[in-house]
């Protein structure tokens, strides 16, 4: 089953992505076949959000949410289930620092 992790992180992400052995764990989960796809994103501030109303085309400068915590990157990775996921997920450096939120895909 495959699944996105959703790094999330108060405030910018690290600007070193070597920092707390990060490499490290994607060589060991591409290595395992586990991790499919991923990467860090860039700070909220340069995002836009997308919206359509009544046919117009409405951007936003920034986030679509205004809180401190942020996306900072994401994975998507193929586990046998969802407790395969957590391990998977617990072991990422960033789950010390922030969280990463562990979503199935619809099926």
């Amino acid at each position: 089953m495959r699944y996105l992790m959703l790094v999330v992180a108060d405030g910018a992400a690290s600007d070193d992505p070597t920092s707390d052995d990060i490499v490290a764990w994607v060589k060991e989960m591409d290595d395992r076949g586990i991790r499919l796809f991923g990467n860090r994103v860039v700070s909220p501030d340069e995002a836009t959000t997308v919206q359509v109303r009544d046919g117009e085309v409405l951007l936003t400068d920034g986030p679509y949410a205004e809180t401190r915590e942020q996306m900072a990157g994401f994975d998507i990775i193929e586990c046998t289930d969802l407790d395969q996921a957590i391990e998977v997920a617990a072991q990422h450096p960033m789950a010390r620092h922030g969280r990463i939120e562990v979503r199935p895909f619809w099926q």
